[in-house]
């Protein structure tokens, strides 16, 4: 990676035109050829950039940044302040705590906090159109799908109704279970008009560090 912090202008020539006027600014050159220009300000938004695949051609005292479309971003540097380039290898890539994967895998651990005498049949049950996250039976003995969502939105029960739909063809009468940590308002509403239960889920709870229940909606 390399980075530069110039006196610069920039001028976007494509589809549509722009103009930074002159100013100092960090110029990022990424491994993959992508150049952004930042301000002090805006947190990790550019003020311009040219995402791969694009080429940067070097001349006196300005940068040519072409994309495979012929767009243009073209620096002026009236001033170099500063230039290092750092060799950072490969990224192992973003962990996070709480991922859906992981929810996944403390429900089907867990599943009577989904109600009381729940039991597991199967996690990742397959269907022609994809995985279902769980397939268990309440205390009744019925089916049920369990989509785990971190954040659930309008897709998620669109997702899970296509899932009820294929499956009941072949376990017959089944309900749907949308779990999640949060739910947008507008998938609460079209969950309840599908007939599948809400399951807002604490995942503190579920790894046990506080006992209790979620909250049904």
């Amino acid at each position: 990676m390399r980075l530069v912090i110039a006196r610069c202008s920039v001028d976007y020539v494509g589809r549509l035109t722009a103009h930074l006027p002159p100013a100092t600014r960090l110029l990022l050159v990424k491994a993959d050829g992508s150049v952004s220009i930042h301000a002090d300000d805006r947190a990790y938004k550019p003020l311009m950039w040219m995402s791969p695949p694009c080429t940067t051609t070097y001349g006196e005292g300005s940068w040519t940044v072409t994309n495979k479309g012929g767009e243009q971003l073209v620096i002026t540097v009236e001033e170099v302040l500063s230039d290092v380039a750092h060799e950072l290898g490969s990224d192992p890539g973003l962990v996070k705590d709480g991922v859906e994967k992981h929810l996944q895998e403390l429900l089907a651990d867990r599943c009577e906090v989904l109600g009381t005498g729940w039991t597991l049949v199967q996690r990742e049950y397959f269907t022609d159109i994809g995985p279902v996250d769980l397939l268990c039976r309440d205390d009744t003995g019925a089916h049920v799908l369990v989509e785990v969502k971190r954040h659930a939105e309008i897709d998620g029960v669109e997702q899970l109704t296509r899932y009820l739909q294929r499956v009941s063809t072949v376990l017959g009468d089944v309900k749907g279970v949308l779990a999640a940590q949060s739910f947008k308002p507008q998938a609460k509403v079209l969950a309840a008009d599908r007939g599948i239960t809400c399951v807002q889920l604490d995942y503190d709870e579920l790894r046990g560090i506080e006992s209790g229940t979620p909250t049904l909606f």
